[in-house]
């Protein structure tokens, strides 16, 4: 039986890749968790009372640790523009590496298991058998001018942790699960729908231990733990299917391969960036719903963040944090609709220009700090000892309005496009 080597895989794609862990002082007996008299006094910072500066405390050494040696392969706004290309597939092999594609036979084609008529569109059910023993299902809303003889631009739709598919889609979540949100964030969550009443064909898919894909005997953190013990991890498994799928989705005849973008709201975010990275081939924008956020950085300043176990690619952040990845996706088309850390935002900006394509590139800030202004701590140097809720100040975060945003992605994706939205016809 032919076997797909794992380079292979994204050889055909690589030719051309808001967590909230809270931080709690533990006290030891030659290295505290204490005030710093520089800070105010609920900042609690890593202090050694050794002279050579060592930590008995390993937190405390960890965290210097992390402190002391940045990523390998971080983007430099010093390189040179012909360096950049050479900067850019190292980082997307590495990438490659990291997410551990398992090596694996042919497989079968995905499979369409149902069609529903809605209003202006088609709702259709498939399947896709990615690696053995394995299926993810996935949505399909096809717009109906979409065709083989009138093929359409295609959206890959990525929910957050509390999403589901059929929430992208609009449509009853399946039975058991269910989510908290408002009916504002219920209408504009559903952007699956909102692409596809704007002529995109739009595919919709679960994160991996969500939703459809959930298990009653084992949580998304087990999940993930099992994962990493063998070898896996949670969000490279999350890449293989989306990329599996994406592959697929080119080959339609409905679908205008030369107009794919991937478009993630929250956890599903990390898996747009990841898989346009991937497919520098097929994906030519990608919509990055949530903040712009450097772990390395977020982790110093609240004295060692961690985050959540879906989050962990053992050894990336040795390598790459996630804006050295975004940086990468230039000079294609990306659209960042929650802001985020300024600082990091302009390395990304810096990538750009270096590509001479910073049109490319759109920032959207939450209206709260939409202006320069409304951010006063831009300027100012991000202290160490942080909780959750200041590290959210430094970075421009409006937690409770963190959504989809449609009336900002939607109208920059079909510009992108070249398509007229409902409200230019």
């Amino acid at each position: 039986m032919k076997h797909i080597k794992r380079r292979e895989f994204v050889g055909m794609c690589s030719s051309g890749v808001v967590g909230a862990a809270m931080f709690k002082g533990v006290q030891s007996d030659a290295a505290a968790v204490r005030e710093d008299p520089a800070e105010s006094s609920v900042h609690k910072t890593f202090v050694t009372d050794r002279e050579d500066g060592r930590f008995v405390d390993t937190a405390g050494f960890m965290h210097t640790y992390i402190k002391s040696n940045k990523p390998k392969l971080a983007f430099d706004a010093s390189m040179e523009a012909r360096e950049f290309p050479v900067w850019r597939e190292k980082l997307r092999a590495k990438a490659l590496e990291l997410m551990a594609f398992p090596d694996i036979p042919l497989q079968p084609e995905p499979k369409r298991i149902s069609v529903e008529q809605r209003d202006g569109y088609q709702l259709q059910r498939w399947e896709a058998y990615p690696e053995p023993h394995c299926v993810v299902p996935f949505l399909i809303l096809l717009p109906g001018g979409a065709s083989a003889q009138s093929p359409a631009p295609a959206v890959m739709c990525f929910p957050g942790s509390s999403g589901s598919k059929e929430s992208l889609a609009g449509e009853p979540e399946l039975q058991g699960w269910k989510n908290q949100w408002d009916a504002r964030k219920r209408r504009d969550n559903r952007f699956a729908l909102h692409y596809a009443r704007q002529g995109m064909v739009s595919l919709a898919i679960d994160n991996p231990a969500k939703a459809e894909a959930r298990s009653a005997l084992r949580n998304v953190t087990e999940v993930s733990n099992s994962a990493i013990w063998a070898g896996r991890n949670y969000l490279g498994i999350s890449v293989f299917q989306k990329t599996h799928i994406v592959k697929w989705l080119a080959t339609q005849d409905f679908v205008d391969s030369s107009r794919m973008a991937t478009c993630g709201l929250s956890l599903g975010s990390d898996p747009a960036d990841i898989v346009g990275l991937l497919n520098p081939d097929l994906v030519s924008a990608v919509i990055h719903n949530d903040f712009c956020c450097n772990w390395r950085e977020r982790s110093i300043a609240m004295s060692g963040y961690s985050s959540t176990a879906w989050h962990i690619v053992p050894g990336m952040y040795a390598w790459f944090d996630a804006p050295d990845i975004q940086a990468a996706l230039a000079p294609r088309h990306l659209l960042f609709t929650e802001g985020g850390r300024t600082n990091q935002l302009g390395r990304i900006r810096a990538a750009y220009e270096l590509q001479g394509a910073l049109g490319n590139l759109k920032v959207y800030y939450y209206k709260k700090y939409a202006n320069p202004d409304r951010r006063p701590l831009d300027d100012q140097p991000i202290p160490e000892g942080l909780s959750a809720e200041e590290y959210f100040k430094y970075a421009n975060v409006d937690v409770s309005n963190h959504r989809f945003h449609p009336e900002l992605a939607v109208p920059w994706l079909a510009k992108v496009f070249g398509i007229k939205t409902n409200e230019d016809r």
